[in-house]
């Protein structure tokens, strides 16, 4: 004997829901493969990148602002099991705040403190990038973990004229990004006071305008005033921008070179993720995933088209003359 109810649609549509539903309640977690990461976050908290040139929705931010913004959203991106250590550079040295700690289980920690960076945790006023990136590198390896190092590229003092110090680490063995943060015009440098006040703008004779530690560039005799014993570097007042603000990227591209590291310029709104996966190898680890998701969604599906588009339809049908939709008889 037949039972016209069970040649409802509507009456299949609610046992289906009713399944998901069930479903949903005993599926068990599902094991699957994922990559995830282990990285050290080291952020430049020098002076220069106080410069307020970074175009954040029209409105200009400091480059130290639009860096934190840019780690605390790659943070929310990282899969769960991930690992993210938290370091700041100064002078030549990385100082390391966070060991690297599983991302889901730290979020908060984490998150609040790379809101807390402030470029007065700075001990030194000196600004040795290459040194830093190459001293964060060897950190980074101790940790093994990879490494991405936020950074405007200003060398103060600049170098020397022998170019870079050696890289001791041993290439390719960290993997990782050097974003380069900031805009390409030259803005000038902020001075502060000693209470941490703005104070102006340096010029150019404020700030050493080339190095004059180690032995005198290979035209040093063309210049004027030059003496190899008492001007080695002559007298003439040079001006090389050092007292300016700008993403030093052609600086940055060579220390990608010498370190193995990929280079990316930070741009606000865009995720730093894409760029780390493919600077880096990821670690694939079976992982307990809920999956439970799947199921419930599909009843909500079910229970929407039940209670909403063939209502709809049923009152379309009844204007036109038509028997209901879905419940005509076989």
């Amino acid at each position: 004997m037949s039972i016209p109810a069970l040649k409802e649609v509507r009456f299949w549509l609610l046992v289906a829901a009713f399944a998901a539903v069930v479903a949903t309640l005993v599926v068990p977690r599902v094991k699957l493969q994922r990559d995830i990461y282990d990285v050290l976050a080291v952020v430049d908290i020098t002076s220069s990148m106080n410069t307020r040139d970074v175009d954040a929705a029209g409105t200009a931010e400091s480059r130290l602002e639009a860096t934190k913004e840019a780690l605390r959203s790659l943070l929310a991106s990282l899969p769960c099991q991930s690992r993210m250590g938290l370091a700041i550079f100064t002078e030549r040295q990385t100082f390391l705040l966070f060991n690297p700690v599983e991302v889901c289980a730290n979020f908060a920690a984490l998150d609040d403190s790379i809101a807390e960076l402030n470029w007065r945790m700075a001990w030194e006023g000196n600004s040795y990038v290459a040194k830093g990136l190459f001293d964060a590198v060897e950190k980074a390896e101790s940790l093994k973990t990879d490494l991405i190092f936020f950074t405007d590229g200003h060398e103060a003092p600049p170098l020397p004229f022998s170019g870079l110090p050696p890289f001791m680490s041993k290439l390719g063995e960290v993997g990782g990004l050097i974003v380069g943060v900031g805009g390409h015009a030259m803005t000038p440098l902020v001075k502060y006071d000693d209470e941490g006040r703005e104070a102006g703008t340096y010029g150019a004779q404020d700030l050493p305008q080339e190095n004059r530690a180690g032995p005198p560039p290979p035209d040093a005799a063309s210049r004027p005033g030059y003496h190899p014993k008492w001007a080695p570097f002559g007298n003439e007042v040079v001006d090389n921008n050092e007292h300016m603000a700008f993403v030093r990227e052609p600086h940055l591209h060579e220390l990608s070179k010498v370190t193995g590291l990929s280079y990316v310029l930070l741009k606000p709104g865009e995720s730093l993720l894409p760029a780390l996966e493919r600077a880096v190898k990821p670690r694939r680890v079976s992982v307990a995933s809920d999956v439970r998701q799947y199921p419930a969604g599909f009843a909500l599906l079910i229970l929407t088209l039940l209670y909403g588009a063939l209502p709809i339809l049923d009152a379309v049908g009844a204007r036109k003359g038509r028997a209901p939709a879905a419940s005509s008889r076989s």
